[in-house]
C-alpha cells in the first residue's frame, strides 16, 4: 500500500505531536490513532522526559485502544506516527491487535542521524516493525517529511528544544 494524501494528513497531525513534545522539552515522537471511517480516536506524544522512559505515544495509543476499542475496531484502525515503532510499542501494537501503521521516518534514519550528531545510541536494538511483528502492516518512511522530523530530532539532540 502507498502513502495517500489522507494518509498525509494525518502523518502531518503526528508530526504535529512530535513538535508538541519537543515544545516541552521531550524527544519528538507524536502518533495518532484513527478509525477505520477516519475519525482521530486519541493522540499523544512523547511523556519519557517528563515522566519515565516507556512513556512513548504508541504504546499509550495501544493501552488506549485496548481499554476502549473492540477487537474489530481496533484491526481496522490505523496507527500514524512522526517515527517507526520501537520493539516495545511493535510488540504492544500487535498485542493488542492494532492495524496499518504508517510511520513518517525510520528507526535507521533516527540511527543514522544521532550516530552523525554524536548522540549516545538507543540501550534498546533498532529493530524495524517487521523484525518484530513479520505479518504487520506498514508504510513509511514518506519522504515528504523526512527534513522537518530530522530537524525536530537534531534541536533536541542539540539541546535547542
Amino acid at each position: 500500500m502507498t502513502v495517500s494524501p489522507t494518509d498525509l494528513v494525518h502523518l502531518r497531525r503526528a508530526v504535529s505531536q512530535a513538535r508538541l513534545a519537543l515544545e516541552r522539552g521531550d524527544e519528538p515522537f507524536g502518533s495518532v490513532l484513527v478509525s477505520g471511517d477516519g475519525r482521530v480516536l486519541f493522540e499523544d506524544h512523547n511523556h519519557v522526559v517528563a515522566l519515565e522512559a516507556t512513556q512513548h505515544p504508541e504504546l499509550a495509543i495501544a493501552r488506549w485502544a485496548g481499554a476502549h476499542l473492540s477487537a474489530e475496531e481496533r484491526a481496522a484502525a490505523a496507527v500514524y506516527t512522526s517515527g517507526e515503532h520501537c520493539p516495545m510499542c511493535s510488540a504492544a501494537h500487535a498485542w493488542v491487535g492494532l492495524g496499518r501503521i504508517v510511520y513518517a521516518v525510520s528507526s535507521a534514519q533516527l540511527r543514522a542521524w544521532r550516530s552523525a550528531w554524536g548522540s549516545a545510541p538507543s540501550p534498546v536494538a533498532p529493530l524495524s516493525i517487521r523484525d518484530v511483528v513479520p505479518d504487520a502492516v506498514v508504510d513509511g518512511p514518506v519522504p515528504e517529511l523526512e527534513d522537518e522530523m530530522r530537524e525536530l530530532h537534531e534541536r533536541f539532540a542539540r539541546g535547542l528544544a
